[in-house]
């Protein structure tokens, strides 16, 4: 179970990491997506920042359900995005991006199956609003 869980965390931060560069450097296709949903460029720097922090925290044993769930939640919103406002295929690119985050969900959604323990724990103490 460790080299699968491994394998996820890295397949989730890799996907993550590498889209950081078109959301910090501005890349014209990454302001064409944020610009089509009102949120450039503050949206774009946001997701960002978010979007590195789910990818330090997966890295991280210990933390690595916060970092899944936070992924999780960052997925969804970029699905959904995709599905109702932006389009399943981005400017001509196949649904690329479509498909990454949905990789990213899935194997987040895995890892906290994985760590179902941890998550528990952790989904009950941020339910009651106490510490782990």
């Amino acid at each position: 179970m460790r080299i699968v869980d491994y394998a996820l965390r890295g397949i989730v931060a890799a996907i993550l990491l590498q889209t950081l560069w078109f959301k910090f450097t501005a890349h014209p296709e990454s302001v064409a997506i944020f610009s089509q949903l009102h949120a450039e460029p503050w949206g774009r720097v946001l997701s960002g920042i978010i979007e590195l922090c789910a990818a330090a925290l997966i890295i991280v044993r210990a933390t690595v359900v916060y970092g899944a769930l936070l992924s999780v939640g960052t997925m969804c919103a970029a699905l959904l995005a995709h599905i109702f406002v932006i389009g399943i295929s981005v400017r001509n690119d196949g649904g690329l991006l479509f498909l990454l985050a949905c990789a990213v969900a899935s194997s987040s959604t895995a890892l906290l199956i994985l760590h179902r323990e941890a998550a528990a724990k952790t989904m009950h103490s941020l339910l009651m609003f106490r510490r782990p």
